[in-house]
Formats: structure tokens, sequence, C-alpha cells
């Protein structure tokens, strides 16, 4: 526990020491199903919006308050920061709000049990970092029958709302059913407003391999349409 986050400077003005700050613990992801929807979540988001300047990271702790420890949310997106180029420097190892000059946008749970305080202790630590949309996505129910609830901060606090898409950050999350990594089952994805998933590289590069299957098709249907024809197709 870091009991002294504050030193003098020249100017006699409290700066936060990074020196004394913990950035990591290894202390491990706490199961593989939240690990892999971890990697789908921020994965998807820097493969669809690549045109974007921001910071999407999974288990990365977040300094939100000068003496207070770190929150470390399941997945984190700030939008407008950008990785610092030394980041190994201590200070540049994890989140800290007075450095990048904002809280993140979205902060996103996973829940997994009954212990994690995601509705409770985590929700007015965001709710007082004035997180745009806290979402948290529980979907074994450890928490009551809601598999998704969605947080959008309206003046000093959280206000629960029905609404996937989060207009301040113009995308939406959707629940999914599919294939990841080869492992079927029930997701948390981002989607644009009409409900289109964000691809991952993968299945864009899936995407485009079809594209060019379907295209060889057509290319071998035409011409054998124009062989019937009495015309050789090499010859156009």
């Amino acid at each position: 526990m870091v009991e002294q986050l504050l030193i003098k400077d020249i100017d006699n003005c409290d700066v936060p020491d990074a020196n004394l700050l913990v950035t990591e613990d290894d202390t491990p992801v706490d199961n593989l199903a939240s690990a892999k929807q971890q990697r789908l979540l921020v994965g998807s988001l820097y493969s669809a919006l690549q045109n974007q300047v921001f910071l999407a990271e999974a288990n990365v702790g977040v300094y939100h308050t000068y003496g207070e420890p770190a929150i470390v949310p399941d997945v984190f997106v700030s939008f407008d920061v950008e990785t610092p180029q030394n980041w190994w420097e201590k200070q540049n190892r994890c989140y800290l709000v007075w450095k990048f000059g904002k809280s993140p946008e979205v902060v996103i749970e996973i829940v997994s049990n009954r212990e994690g305080e995601e509705l409770d202790k985590k929700l007015q630590i965001y709710e007082k970092m004035r997180v745009s949309y806290y979402i948290v996505y529980d979907p074994h129910q450890n928490l009551g029958a809601e598999v998704l609830r969605i947080y959008s901060i309206q003046g000093r606090r959280y206000v629960e709302t029905t609404d996937k898409w989060l207009e301040d950050i113009g995308l939406g999350v959707t629940l999914w059913n599919g294939e990841f990594e080869g492992r079927n089952d029930s997701w948390l994805r981002w989607c644009d407003q009409n409900g289109n998933v964000l691809l991952t590289g993968d299945e864009r590069a899936k995407q485009a391999e079809k594209r060019a299957e379907n295209a060889e098709v057509r290319a071998q249907l035409l011409a054998e349409k124009l062989k019937a024809l009495g015309v050789d197709p090499d010859s156009i």
C-alpha cells in the first residue's frame, strides 16, 4: 500500500511522486474467460478505429486521486490521449488521471463472482471520477437478473440506462453469439449505431478472403457463359 504520493516541488506545490506509485503488482487476471473477453473488446477497437486517437487497455491501473490507491478496471477507453513514447518510465506504466489530464470515457467491469463490488464501491469511484459511461457485464448473473448494466453520468451522479448506444463517444455495445479465438460463446462487443459489431483483425481478414473467393467464382461463371456463346474469355 502506498502511504505517501505527494512530494514538494521547487515552487512548494504538491505534485505526485510517480516513484511511490504501485504501477504493477503481478496479480493475474482472475479467469480465462475474462481475459479472452478483454482481448476481444480491446483488440476490435484498435482494429476498427485506426483513424482515431485513443487509449484502450485491460487490467491497467488507473490513479484517480492523490493519496488513494489505483483502481484496476477490466477494460477502459480514453479518447484523445496516446500511449507515452517511453512507457517503461515509472510515471508512464499506468494511467495517471492528472498526467493525461482527463478520466477515461468508458470503463467496463466483467463480473466473475459476487465479491468485486461492481455495483457499490467501484461504481462510486467511477462516478467520482466522472467517467462518462460505466458498463457492468455480468454474463452469469452473479449480481442479479441483468446481464448488462449501463450507467451514464448525468450531472454529478450515474443514471442507469437501457440505451446501448453511447452517444458521447459514437460507439455502442451489444451482446453477440459467435466464435472468438476458437471459442463459441456469448460475448460483449462494440457496435455501430445500426448494431453491426466492430470486427477484429482476424474477422476483417476472413471477410477479405471471402470477397476474393466470391470474385473468383463470379469470374469463372462469366468465363463459362462467354465460352457457351462462342467467345474466348482470354481474348477480351
